[in-house]
């Protein structure tokens, strides 16, 4: 019997062979039905290893399997009058910006991360000037560095988890990150503005971008119909840690939901996409319920630690959807 999470074919070079956390049952039925029937889907030959969908004539999801065997990334890229943008840039496997100027023409372009996640900030070198929120800055600095790639093989220099070739990830090069501040609001020419919302939960800087032309909200970590990661251990002396806690997540999308009518669709940065934006209320309801009866949890699941220790991780189904995932010292972890 094959495990769970089966390989998908989505048409692209890199193929599964294995998960460290292998997808949920909603969430490998929507992509196996969006990656073998979606008659938007192009694989381009500038970067065969990314799968390029087109959700409307301005938006696309450029779709990265996961090469460290976690959850698959989506990059969204918006095009704007005059500049484009490229939300998120996944482990940067392939010629990410000869894809992008592939498809934008060669436009100006925009570069935003939603986390300090690996998986969404490790091709930011691909590319010259790179935007993330301030709380996110010294750790996005961190992950994409020299070396940052190394822990994606085992000690015989393998990948476990998908088979790609390794020459053709990034060679770090030294780019520029710019830190910027919640409202932030980025011009992409005319009447396209898209503005990042801080929202904290899965990092301390996590951000959504709203583009406000097309009503969509480009979600990151905060959305998933897997697992939202959020609350899951304040670490001692790291900056703005109190922010990477369930109740900073929650506090913000408070605030987030009463903006509501301001957007129609969320896009995520894992699995399904394109969900109404009412989802955002039934997570807010699953947040508010774990802060009410933090033991009050659907079920327990026991994962390492980056230092090899175990700990407990709870989660909290979200009505219709995925699970909010946390541990109980991320519930609300101490100030400063």
């Amino acid at each position: 019997m094959k495990q769970r999470g089966w390989a998908i074919d989505g048409g692209s070079r890199a193929r599964r062979t294995g998960w460290r956390t292998p997808p949920n049952e909603i969430s490998w039925g929507f992509m196996k039905l969006l990656r073998e029937g979606n008659k938007t889907k192009r694989v381009y030959d500038v970067n065969p290893y990314v799968e390029v969908y087109r959700f409307h004539d301005d938006l696309y999801g450029l779709y990265n399997q996961s090469c460290d065997g976690g959850a698959d990334v989506w990059m969204w890229l918006v095009i704007g009058p005059r500049k484009a943008m490229l939300v998120d840039t996944a482990f940067g496997l392939g010629d990410m910006k000869g894809l992008v100027d592939e498809i934008t023409g060669g436009m100006p372009l925009v570069v935003a991360n939603t986390s300090a996640g690996a998986e969404h900030v490790l091709g930011n070198c691909r590319f010259e000037s790179v935007f993330c929120h301030e709380y996110d800055h010294e750790a996005v600095k961190s992950t994409c560095r020299p070396g940052g790639w190394d822990y994606l093989f085992d000690k015989d220099g393998q990948n476990p988890w998908l088979q790609f070739g390794r020459k053709d990830l990034p060679s770090y090069r030294s780019y520029e990150l710019g830190a910027v501040s919640n409202g932030s609001v980025f011009d992409l020419g005319g009447d396209h503005q898209v503005e990042l919302i801080w929202t904290g939960g899965p990092t301390p800087g996590h951000s959504m971008y709203l583009d406000r032309k097309r009503r969509c909200l480009f979600a990151g970590d905060g959305v998933s119909s897997d697992a939202i990661r959020c609350g899951m251990g304040f670490t001692p002396g790291r900056p703005y840690g109190q922010y990477a806690s369930l109740t900073a997540y929650r506090d913000c999308l408070t605030k987030l939901v009463g903006r509501i009518g301001e957007f129609d669709y969320l896009f995520p940065g894992h699995f399904m996409v394109n969900l109404e934006n009412n989802v955002l209320v039934d997570i807010l309801n699953a947040l508010d319920a774990v802060i009410a009866a933090p033991d009050k949890y659907n079920y327990e699941v026991e994962e390492a630690g980056a230092d090899g220790s175990k700990r407990a991780v709870r989660h909290k189904y979200v009505k219709g959807f995925g699970t909010v995932a946390y541990t109980v010292d991320g519930i609300h972890p101490p100030k400063g």
